[in-house]
């Protein structure tokens, strides 16, 4: 079903060393892999890469593209079981925060993904989202070896039964953007944002700055690997500003109570 995904990443030959992977993977994750060196791609980072024999750099971003459908299509299935009476706007934003890169980032620490990852960046921005990404693409590596069933057993076993409480979920917002925008509404204020790709090195993780203007005044500003990323950022700082900003202006009787 899936051998044409597989050419060109599942053509190499396993070392020896691979044996201790393999042992941590049956140990720590509860997988018994037939090919180990999807895996082992999984976990090399951009800054990592190997070289194919052919010249053809190898890391895990074709499979951080797989993982990334693959996690959303287990989600979304697990939300739609488990809430049948809630609507399609509740179910996307429970699904986005569970796999939002904070979230993912977090989940891949706790289940130990950390401690596998094989990277070189020294970009701390980067540093936050690699074992999200890395996450992303072992659940794609994970697909591509044991199929969408077995895959989707697995994360239902081993991350949302022993790592994410849908209650807790439910009360948390993290999207700041949305929730800026509904502030503005409320507040009958203008809230506008501005997004442009930072100047970078060539061949480094591109970077974006968001700016937020309400009522014309920039109260916010944040930093991405991606645009949704930044604006998100730059939310929060607003956020947190804006209780100061907008908070009533003293009455003239106060003015002159604090002059006396």
């Amino acid at each position: 079903m899936v051998s044409f995904l597989l050419s060109p990443i599942t053509r190499f030959r396993i070392s020896p060393k691979d044996k201790d992977l393999y042992l941590k993977l049956r140990k720590g994750f509860g997988i018994k892999p037939r090919n180990l060196e999807l895996y082992r791609i999984a976990l090399i980072h951009k800054s990592a890469s190997t070289i194919h024999a052919k010249g053809k750099r190898v890391n895990n971003e074709r499979l951080e593209y797989l993982g990334d459908a693959v996690l959303d299509a287990i989600v979304a299935d697990y939300l739609f079981a488990n809430f049948p009476t809630q609507k399609e706007g509740f179910l996307t934003k429970m699904r986005s925060r569970i796999v939002s890169r904070q979230s993912l980032n977090a989940l891949a620490i706790e289940i130990g993904i950390d401690k596998l990852v094989v990277t070189q960046t020294t970009n701390t921005l980067a540093q936050k989202h690699i074992y999200g990404d890395a996450l992303e693409a072992f659940v794609g590596a994970l697909y591509l070896d044991k199929g969408f069933r077995e895959t989707s057993k697995w994360i239902l076993k081993h991350i949302f039964k022993k790592h994410i409480n849908l209650s807790e979920v439910v009360e948390t917002e993290n999207d700041y953007k949305s929730r800026l925008i509904e502030w503005g509404q409320k507040k009958k204020v203008s809230v506008v944002f501005e997004c442009s790709e930072l100047e970078q090195l060539k061949g480094s993780i591109p970077l974006f700055e968001a700016r937020i203007f309400v009522d014309g005044k920039q109260m916010g500003s944040g930093i991405g690997n991606t645009k949704k990323e930044a604006e998100q950022n730059a939310s929060l700082v607003t956020i947190e500003r804006a209780d100061i900003y907008f908070s009533p202006e003293p009455s003239s009787e106060e003015n002159s109570e604090d002059d006396s």
